[in-house]
């Protein structure tokens, strides 16, 4: 089975870091992510991160919305095009999120693995 990343972009990237030195932060993170299938075997997945410090979100977080662009085989079923299509944009928010706080002056901040197969989130029922 393949499912192909074709392109993405960034829709939004807000970055926010108003934090004094030295100040602690505890983080807190919420993702979403969606896929839409258009003909001919294609579809677009739009991956949504927000991670925020619990205590002054409006001191210090990142947002970032991303869109990825695919292909895939006949016949794949939607559940595996899901999973796979965010196996491959998964990285690149990743990188996009790590870059952006690394520029900034501060301590790059690198996003903790996604186990997208075990989020019942994105199991879809079969009909017999």
């Amino acid at each position: 089975m393949r499912v192909i990343l074709k392109g993405y972009k960034v829709s939004e990237l807000q970055f926010v870091s108003k934090l004094e030195n030295g100040t602690r932060v505890e983080l807190g993170n919420r993702y979403s992510y969606n896929v839409s299938y258009a003909p001919n075997n294609t579809c677009r997945g739009e991956f949504s991160i927000a991670v925020e410090d619990k205590e002054n979100p409006d001191k210090f977080g990142i947002k970032l919305v991303l869109i990825g662009f695919f292909e895939f085989e006949e016949g794949v079923e939607k559940e595996r095009v899901h999973v796979h299509s965010f196996k491959e944009l998964f990285p690149y928010a990743r990188a996009i999120v790590t870059t952006v706080t690394a520029n900034s002056g501060i301590a790059p901040m690198i996003l903790p693995p996604i186990d997208i197969e075990s989020q019942d989130i994105y199991r879809f029922e079969k009909n017999n």
